[in-house]
């Protein structure tokens, strides 16, 4: 899962909006040619005069969001709190040093806290809650994919929350720019040419989910974001046999 970035990544919406519009001139005037038209116009649109802050504001509600979550997931009836479970992914560490898992609370399988059946909600993990109540967007990348028996309920999850536009997509409106969105645009803004900031905004190709074909490294807005799986260049050759695609 991804939630949108906080002031971090990009500075203050006072700071990250000037970036943001530059992105914009640059994507309509013709700097980034290269980028097929679609794209350009569909990231063009997302970059409203008020884009950085509704993106900044939905992070930190985002935060607020997950953290009344994980205190009401793991206190106890009697006030105690329950350990985290932490779910290694495919790869533990992914190549900026971010420690890629899935968390759930960890239940003690015993009387006064047994484990929930398969299928209670209770036993989804965190992260699967955030995509579901739209918070967070589902943003699988190989080889870290999720389960397979955990796969299917998080496509889902995230399709509905898409299609209802539940949690960020209902307060700050369905163009808001996902958080590998965002990224994108501070890089094409970033860079001193637009063969750079092609590189540097574009590092992964798509996979359409829904009937797994290659969409490529630009025409994944063409897909519903509960349906795009990420895979970087490096690793393609190698997802095309583990993934039979």
């Amino acid at each position: 899962m991804i939630p949108p970035e906080k002031s971090d990544y990009a500075g203050k919406h006072e700071i990250s909006q000037p970036k943001l519009n530059k992105c914009k001139e640059r994507l309509d005037n013709g700097f980034y040619n290269d980028i097929p038209q679609g794209l350009r116009e569909y990231l063009s649109n997302k970059i409203t005069n008020d884009a950085a802050k509704r993106h900044i504001d939905a992070g930190m509600d985002a935060i607020e969001i997950f953290e009344r979550m994980l205190s009401y997931r793991l206190t106890l009836p009697n006030g105690e709190r329950r350990k985290i479970a932490v779910i290694p992914t495919g790869d533990l560490i992914d190549i900026f040093g971010r420690l890629l898992a899935y968390v759930s609370p960890w239940y003690a399988n015993s009387h006064e806290d047994p484990l929930p059946p398969i299928g209670d909600p209770r036993r989804n993990t965190l992260n699967l809650d955030m995509i579901s109540n739209g918070w967070a967007a589902f943003f699988p990348i190989y080889p870290s994919l999720p389960s397979n028996h955990d796969m299917n309920p998080t496509i889902n999850a995230a399709d509905e929350a898409w299609k209802n536009k539940n949690g960020a997509w209902n307060k700050y409106g369905e163009n808001l720019l996902l958080g590998y969105e965002y990224r994108m645009c501070i890089k094409l803004f970033e860079a001193t040419s637009p063969r750079e900031g092609v590189k540097k905004a574009f590092e992964r190709v798509c996979v359409d989910l829904r009937d797994l074909i290659f969409v490529g490294k630009f025409d994944f807005y063409k897909v519903p974001p509960s349906h795009r799986l990420w895979i970087w260049d490096e690793d393609e050759e190698q997802a095309r046999v583990d993934l039979n695609i």
